[in-house]
């Protein structure tokens, strides 16, 4: 008997089975470990807000223009309803599973199975993506600093690129694998730095653009934040994936939640907090930027192609000045080895929740009787993150580019199901209050309809082979090619695990029975 018919009731025993779901949430982890502001931190920092900032501000001018305070908020709208709905399901199942336990509850297995390797396979890109720009930048600073161009050069260097990495990625799986206390304190140190220094940018560029002294300056304006005013349909749907991409990772405070004190409430608060912060900073720097620079395609102008794919570096001397610019380098290279390291929070513990229901197999639910954290399962992910950068790299290098085009796929693949999933889950409660039918259906619902038409329009673009690195496999763009190829792939490994595991596929494992666990050796 599937999940869905158990539950043809609708929503009135959802609660009850989200007691059930908490108590069956004892897989191991260490309990009471992060309070609200470590929750809040982890995050931001999975969501790498200055990474983000230096890579996309130039693309989304290139797309809007002016607009791009403007598209920043509609991308922030859809994931904030989606928060909402992460909110009222991890009230309800506080399951370190998240996306994969809630759509398993709701829609079955299948639907479940495949929204849980949607964001495993995702995270995966992510994490060898953050570990490419955590090189980069290693060798950008390590040339600021010793005034070495050979030092710099070594960026472009592949063996000596691709060791770094593997290097960068072995220490960010160490830290993660001893458990979230040594997590908490590194994340504390290195998401207050990128703030600090973000708000330090925001107020030299604010106050020299104000001075009226630079050619390329521009006053700002209201209509910054007009969305309606951005030339087509067109660059706002592009526009608006990118800034989605801006904000993906925050849910990364709710797949601790096992981990979390109240694992009711507090993930679900630290994650609106988080939100609010990192729309409050894009805000901020976008504007900041925008002001100083103005949008123009030459010189320091945000719409200049030389510089789009890192603006700091292009800012970081003139706004700041050579002896404070070192520190936007230091800021982005935290940001990516920050995000790098908690990365590995969501992606191992969404397998050790597969793992511990039997949607995979056993050994990937081991818990480290010490530190208390999914060993096996994250040395898993560090192995396939590396694996995966390595070949990527070597492969070729339009390859690893659609790859990264790719994640946008993914993660409306799954931010959106997991928003149906919420509506449908507590359908039997919508009609009891106001409040249960705004949080619970008409905001989640919402919420997944936007990534679901973002998820749609995307692959509409992908099958041009112009989208990306521009490279075709007869005739169909890579990224198209990679994006449905890497979903394909998991229904492939979905049939695997019906065959090895039955059980699951049946809908008589994550029912509120306890999940079997095995101690690691």
């Amino acid at each position: 008997m599937s999940v869905g018919r158990r539950r043809r009731g609708g929503g009135a025993d959802g609660p009850r089975a989200g007691s059930a779901g908490a108590a069956a949430g004892g897989k191991g982890l260490s309990g009471n470990s992060v309070g609200l502001l470590g929750s809040a931190v982890i995050g931001i920092s999975t969501v790498a807000p200055v990474y983000c900032l230096t890579s996309t501000l130039g693309p989304t001018v290139g797309q809007v223009g002016v607009q791009m305070p403007a598209v920043f908020l509609a991308g922030f709208l859809p994931m904030l309803l989606v928060a909402f709905a992460y909110r009222e399901l991890n009230k309800a199942v506080p399951d370190c599973g998240t996306s994969f336990t809630w759509t398993v509850r709701a829609f079955g297995p299948k639907v479940g199975w495949m929204c849980g390797w949607g964001l495993v396979i995702a995270t995966i890109i992510v994490l060898s993506n953050l570990a490419g720009v955590a090189t980069s930048f290693f060798y950008l600073l390590l040339g600021e600093l010793t005034g070495s161009g050979a030092v710099a050069a070594l960026d472009g260097n592949r063996p000596a690129h691709v060791a770094t990495c593997l290097a960068f990625i072995a220490l960010a799986t160490a830290v993660s694998y001893r458990g979230m206390t040594a997590t908490k304190g590194v994340q504390y140190a290195l998401v207050g730095l990128q703030l600090a220094v973000l708000a330090v940018f925001v107020t030299m560029a604010l106050v020299k653009a104000r001075s009226g002294d630079l050619p390329g300056s521009v006053d700002f304006s209201w209509t910054w934040l007009d969305p309606f005013a951005v030339r087509s349909f067109a660059a706002f749907t592009a526009g608006l994936s990118l800034s989605i991409f801006m904000f993906w990772g925050w849910d990364a405070c709710l797949t601790v939640n096992e981990e979390t004190e109240g694992s009711d409430r507090t993930p679900g608060r630290a994650a609106l907090i988080a939100m609010v912060v990192l729309v409050g900073s894009y805000l901020l720097t976008a504007v900041a930027a925008q002001m100083y620079a103005g949008v123009g395609d030459r010189g320091l102008g945000l719409g200049n192609p030389e510089t789009a794919d890192n603006v700091f570096a292009a800012l970081a001397d003139p706004v700041m000045g050579t002896a404070l610019g070192i520190l936007l380098f230091v800021a982005v290279l935290a940001s990516a080895a920050a995000s790098l390291q908690t990365t590995f929070l969501p992606v191992a513990r969404t397998v050790l929740a597969m793992s511990a229901y039997q949607a995979l197999p056993p050994s990937f639910a081991r818990v480290h009787p010490r530190f208390r954290s999914p060993g096996r399962a994250t040395v898993a992910a560090g192995v396939a993150t590396g694996v995966f950068y390595a070949v990527m790299s070597f492969l070729s290098e339009n390859v690893l580019i659609d790859t990264i085009y790719a994640l946008g796929l993914m993660i409306c693949f799954y931010y959106s199901i997991t928003a149906f999933a919420c509506a449908w889950y507590f359908r039997g409660e919508l009609r009891r209050s106001v409040r249960d039918a705004l949080f619970k259906g008409v905001f989640p619902v919402l919420g997944g309809l936007l990534l679901a038409a973002v998820f749609c329009k995307t692959l509409y673009d992908m099958w041009d082979p112009a989208y990306g690195s521009g490279s075709s496999v007869l005739g169909i763009g890579s990224v198209f090619v990679i994006g449905v190829g890497l979903l394909l792939v998991g229904v492939v490994l979905m049939l695997v695990m019906r065959w090895r595991s039955p059980a699951f596929f049946r809908g008589e494992v994550l029912t509120g029975a306890t999940p079997v666990l095995v101690a690691e050796d």
